[in-house]
C-alpha cells in the first residue's frame, strides 16, 4: 500500500475536525464564490463549482451556506472585498514539493503570513511552475470498502467514465478526469453509494518517499501551520510517507 493515500486520509480526518469548528466552511465558501464568479452559478455548466458543491456535501456544509456563497459569487448578494487567488510553490524537508493555494483580499498580508511559515521551518520558496508542473488535476472519490462490493463499484464507476479504481487502507479510491468527476459522483448517488470524500484536487505524477520519522513530523507540522492561516485554502504535497510513520502521525 502506498503511504500517500493514508496521508490523504489523515488530512481528511483533520478536515472533519475543522468542519466542526466551522473553519473549513468559511474556506469552502470562498472557493465557491470564486468558482461562481469565474464560471457562473449553474453547476451543470460549471465543472469547478460542481466539484466544490460535492466537496461541501462531503463535510456536511449546510446548503444555505453553499447557496449564499454562490450568490455572492454571481453578484446576487454583496460579496464584500474582492478576492484573488495566489499560488505559492516551495520545497520542504526531504525535498518534498509543497503547493499552497491562497484566496485573499490582501495579497501583502497573505504573502507575509505564508513566507513567515516558510522561513520559520526552513522551507525554500520555489519559482512559479517548479512544483506544480509535477501535479495534475484529478477527481478523487473515496468510499469505505465495507459499504459496497468492489465489482459493483467498478461497474458503476467505469460506466460513468472513471479513470481508475484502487483499494487503499480500507477505502476504495476512484480517480477521474475533472470533466468526468460530476458524472461519476452522480452515478454513485443514483446507485445509493455515499462517498466519504469527493473533490477535484492536485495529484502528483511522482511521489517523494519519506521514511525518516523526524522529516515526516516536520512536514506534517508545516502543512498544519499553513492550513491554519485564514487565507490558505488548500495545501498539496507529493510526500509518500512510510505507513508505520503515518500510523504514529494519525
Amino acid at each position: 500500500m502506498s503511504g500517500h493515500s493514508k496521508w490523504a486520509t489523515i488530512k481528511h480526518k483533520k478536515a472533519a475536525t475543522d468542519a466542526k469548528r466551522g473553519k473549513i466552511f468559511s474556506k469552502l465558501a470562498r472557493e465557491l464564490m470564486i468558482a461562481a464568479r469565474q464560471g457562473g452559478g449553474d453547476p451543470d455548466s460549471n465543472i469547478t463549482l460542481r466539484s466544490l458543491i460535492q466537496k461541501a456535501k462531503s463535510v456536511n456544509m449546510p446548503s444555505d451556506n453553499v447557496e449564499r456563497a454562490i450568490k455572492k459569487g454571481t453578484g446576487e448578494l454583496d460579496a464584500g472585498a474582492a478576492l484573488e487567488e495566489v499560488i505559492y510553490e516551495a520545497f520542504g524537508p526531504g525535498g518534498v514539493g509543497i503547493i499552497v493555494q491562497v484566496l485573499t483580499d490582501n495579497r501583502n498580508r497573505s504573502a507575509a503570513e505564508v513566507r513567515h511559515v516558510f522561513t520559520r521551518n526552513n522551507v525554500s520558496l520555489g519559482a512559479q511552475g517548479s512544483v506544480s508542473r509535477g501535479f495534475r488535476r484529478k477527481g478523487v472519490i473515496r468510499i469505505a470498502a465495507d459499504r459496497v462490493a468492489e465489482d459493483r463499484l467498478m461497474e458503476i464507476a467505469l460506466e460513468a467514465g472513471a479513470e481508475d479504481l484502487s483499494r487503499e487502507d480500507g477505502q476504495f479510491v476512484i480517480t477521474t478526469e475533472p470533466a468526468d468527476f460530476g458524472r461519476v459522483v452522480e452515478a454513485l448517488a443514483t446507485q445509493g453509494v455515499q462517498p466519504e470524500q469527493s473533490e477535484v484536487t492536485l495529484v502528483p505524477d511522482l511521489w517523494v518517499s519519506v521514511t525518516d520519522p523526524a522529516v515526516a513530523k516536520e512536514l506534517f507540522r508545516i502543512v498544519e501551520a499553513l492550513e491554519d492561516l485564514d487565507d490558505v485554502q488548500n495545501v498539496y504535497t507529493n510526500a509518500d510517507v512510510d505507513d508505520a510513520i503515518l500510523k504514529d502521525l494519525g
